[in-house]
């Protein structure tokens, strides 16, 4: 009887072992499909937003470039701009239920290919094909570096899936690589902002390197949220858990300090260092955090990992070459410069600073010279628009200048 039975049990056991094989990854083609999914989510809601942020901007350059008196907000354009932006930033947070954490993050370059694209579309100024050809050349390098970077993410990006439930959440959450990697990055973030606030080290890559320690930790609770949110349309409620309303709350916290340090950067430099510089740290850092704490490459081969990392650095030399064509753009100071006032010595090359007095109007304050006993020069108001001073038509210059003679 037992020799007979066991056959039975051998054939009973190889549809379970046929079942377990069929999870390993790279065999299930519903991953592949959410993979897509996710991919597709993400370009749609990246595009859409930087579509929405330009016909805002458009909104303030209309607005100032003519005399009407409306608010911003009380424009279509602005309105229309805000819609968009608040779809694009859905289609974003949905992508994050369906694709890995690693393969989400660097698809942010579309926003930025998007954007060179349609600066060059809705160019004001007259060209020639020979100007637009050596002045764009590298935006046009650098937005084909960026959608061959995209194609080899989304193709060999990570095929790990789990369902996002309260359960895998808390148990990824107190593993002990993830608790090790948020130590470090705790220490790291500390040390940062330190130099930052105290020793004054207001440089762009640290303080780049704080909004991308923040967002590291915002895409993780981001991918948690949107995930249980899935798992509770699907079924299986998880909006009960209290690891939801962690996650949730942690996710608005880190996102609201890093607009702050974007703001700050936003006021010290250039939008285009913040965008090449910021999306290469932000992406480092959030594939680094999504490895860790989910796992994005555990079960995938060698050469999966080189072409993903190929692709990541592809597309982060695709995003350096367009933010580096961009122009500066030149602060507008509202005084004179001391060396182009006729009749004014020069003073910078004897060290003595000239600060403009801003308090009132656009004038200048109080200059001493070098001798021992200092003289006050007058102050010479400096109107932003040239009005017509005398009487009949008589044109005066919108300043003077007092000749002083020195007493011997």
């Amino acid at each position: 009887m037992e020799g007979g039975n066991s056959p039975s049990l051998q054939l009973q056991q190889l549809p379970l072992a046929t079942a377990a094989v069929s999870v390993q990854p790279h065999t299930d083609s519903f991953s592949y499909k959410e993979n897509l999914i996710g991919a597709l989510l993400a370009i749609f809601g990246h595009l859409v937003s930087s579509i929405a942020l330009n016909l805002q901007k458009y909104s303030h350059i209309r607005l100032a470039g003519s005399k009407d008196p409306r608010a911003y907000f009380r424009t279509k354009t602005w309105w229309s701009g805000f819609l968009l932006l608040v779809l694009g930033e859905l289609g974003v947070f949905s992508s994050y239920a369906f694709a890995p954490l690693s393969l989400i993050v660097p698809l942010s370059a579309v926003s930025v290919v998007a954007s060179a694209i349609i600066g060059i579309i809705f160019i004001k100024e007259k060209w020639k094909p020979k100007e637009f050809l050596r002045r764009y050349v590298l935006s046009f390098v650098g937005c084909g570096l960026a959608v061959v970077g995209t194609y080899l993410l989304v193709t060999f990006g990570p095929n790990s899936h789990e369902k996002m439930t309260a359960e895998n959440i808390t148990r990824h959450l107190v593993s002990w690589p993830f608790l090790l990697y948020m130590l470090v990055e705790i220490i790291v973030f500390c040390l940062l902002l330190y130099f930052y606030k105290e020793r004054n080290a207001n440089y762009i890559v640290i303080i780049l390197l704080l909004v991308a320690l923040l967002g590291s930790m915002t895409v993780v609770t981001v991918k948690a949220v949107a995930g249980m949110i899935l798992v509770s349309i699907q079924g299986t409620l998880q909006l009960d858990s209290p690891i939801f309303y962690i996650m949730l709350v942690c996710m608005i916290a880190t996102a609201i300090y890093q607009a702050t340090f974007l703001a700050q950067a936003s006021q010290l430099y250039d939008s285009a260092q913040i965008s090449s510089i910021g999306y290469i740290l932000s992406t480092t850092a959030a594939i680094s955090a999504g490895a860790t704490f989910y796992l994005d490459f555990m079960g995938e081969d060698v050469l999966h990992i080189c072409m993903f990392a190929l692709g990541c650095l592809i597309a982060f030399l695709g995003v350096f070459l367009i933010t580096r064509n961009r122009k500066k753009p030149v602060p507008f100071e509202p005084y004179i410069s001391m060396d182009a006032m006729p009749g004014m010595q020069n003073m910078h090359d004897k060290g003595i600073a000239v600060q403009p007095d801003l308090k009132a109007s656009f004038s200048y304050g109080a200059l001493e010279n070098n001798d021992s006993m200092p003289e006050i020069y007058t102050p010479a108001t400096l109107p932003i628009v040239q009005e017509q001073h005398g009487s009949k038509g008589v044109s005066a210059p919108p300043y003077r200048v007092l000749e002083h003679c020195k007493k011997e």
